[in-house]
């Protein structure tokens, strides 16, 4: 160790105060490093990842829907397990390969990872934003109505419904509201239907019947002697 000592006068005393301090050598590390925080080498992060294929489930046409992205496995960090419950956002014209429904959006999650496949499971399905701004119009009414319903193999699915009141083909008058009371019929009307689809069957067969859309005109059949 290296011993420092030095001394100040005091003025009412007239004596000099001598204080010894002690100072340990090699202790500050920042004196001997030549440069200001070393540059680290830049890596490509992608040397680390690894690939896996995106299997969509049998409901629809395409059996490879996408691939994904994932850091191999390290340590007590399994990448298997960092991909279960991923969800992947498609559209329904690319996982049925028609143009038509491009306004259907599927989500699909990761429920088990064979090899480098990931086996995707239903859940849950929207609609564009585009397309519903397309359906919403002034001088109308809207009702909107939500259920939850329990499938047959364990699933618990919400659904909601939005529906849209319209001019008869020889009306005079510009607009088309609806009252309360016919609009609470309507709703009741909805949630029944979709609870009774809901239930009926398991989610295989119940994403099958929202794809292809017969319940939409199963409502607007029964609700046509609500209103007008």
């Amino acid at each position: 160790p290296t011993f420092v000592s030095f001394s100040y006068p005091l003025k009412k005393k007239r004596r000099a105060v001598h204080h010894t301090f002690t100072m340990a050598v090699g202790k500050n590390k920042r004196l001997t490093k030549s440069k200001k925080g070393g540059r680290k080498k830049a890596v490509d992060p992608f040397l680390k990842k690894e690939w896996y294929s995106l299997l969509a489930p049998s409901m629809f046409s395409v059996k490879e829907a996408g691939k994904t992205l994932i850091t191999k496995t390290q340590g007590t960090k399994i990448a298997s397990e960092g991909l279960k419950g991923r969800v992947f956002e498609f559209s329904l014209a690319d996982l049925n390969k028609n143009e038509a429904l491009a306004f259907r959006k599927i989500k699909l999650c990761i429920e088990d990872v064979q090899g480098y496949n990931c086996l995707l499971n239903f859940h849950g399905m929207d609609m564009t934003r585009d397309k519903l701004c397309s359906l919403i119009r002034k001088k109308q009414s809207i009702i909107e109505g939500s259920v939850d319903c329990r499938t047959t193999d364990g699933y618990i699915v919400r659904m909601f419904c939005i529906c849209f009141t319209k001019p008869q083909d020889n009306q005079i008058k510009s607009t088309c509201y609806i009252k309360s009371a016919q609009a609470r019929a309507i709703r009741a009307k909805m949630t029944t239907i979709m609870s009774e689809l809901g239930s009926k069957g398991d989610l295989r067969s119940l994403v099958k019947e929202l794809i292809s859309a017969p319940i939409g005109e199963q409502i607007a059949r029964e609700a046509s002697g609500i209103f007008p």
